[in-house]
C-alpha cells in the first residue's frame, strides 16, 4: 500500500508547525499546537485506512470493505483533542483573567535548581553559553535570572 504524497507533506507540515507552537510559552500559541498537532495525527490515521464499501457484514463483500479501525482511532483522538483544546482554554483564561496575560511564568524553584546544575558542571562548560570559564557568569557574579531566585527566596 503507498500513501498519497500529498498527505504525508501535509502531515508532516501540521505536525511540524504543532511542535513548533507548543514549545512557546504563550497558552493560547500551546492550544494552536494542540489543535494542528491533532489535526495531524488525525491525518495520518486517516492515511493507514483504505477507501472502501461500509464495514457492515451482509452490505458490502468482505474484500470491499474499509477498515474501521482508522475511523475508531480517529474518533477516539478527536475526543482527546478536544478534551486538552477545553482543558487548556480554561487554564488560558484563567490566567488571562488574574495575570492580564496568557504567558507562563518562570518556576522559581525550576530557576534555581538550574543554576545548581550550571554550578555543578564545574569550569570549561561556562564557555559554550558564552561566559568567560569561571562561574561567577557575565558582569561580574550576576547570574541570569538571579534576580527571580533571590525574589523567591524572599517571599
Amino acid at each position: 500500500m503507498s500513501a498519497n504524497l500529498t498527505y504525508v507533506i501535509v502531515v508532516g507540515v501540521l505536525v511540524a508547525a504543532g511542535v513548533t507552537l507548543l514549545l512557546e510559552r504563550s497558552l493560547t500559541r500551546v492550544l494552536m499546537g494542540v489543535i494542528l498537532l491533532g489535526n495531524g495525527a488525525n491525518l495520518l490515521l486517516l492515511t493507514g485506512g483504505r477507501a472502501g464499501g461500509a464495514p457492515i457484514v451482509g452490505t458490502t463483500d468482505p474484500e470491499q470493505m474499509s477498515d474501521p479501525l482508522p475511523q475508531a482511532m480517529i474518533l477516539t483522538a478527536i475526543v482527546i483533542t478536544l478534551g486538552m483544546t477545553a482543558f487548556l482554554l480554561a487554564l488560558a483564561y484563567r490566567s488571562w483573567h488574574l495575570n492580564g496575560h496568557d504567558e507562563v511564568q518562570d518556576d522559581v524553584e525550576d530557576r534555581r535548581i538550574m543554576d545548581l546544575a550550571i554550578r555543578d558542571e564545574g569550569p570549561g562548560t561556562a564557555d559554550i553559553e558564552g561566559g568567560t570559564g569561571d562561574d561567577d557568569g557575565p558582569a561580574g557574579g550576576a547570574r541570569p535570572g538571579a534576580d527571580v531566585v533571590e525574589a523567591g527566596r524572599a517571599g
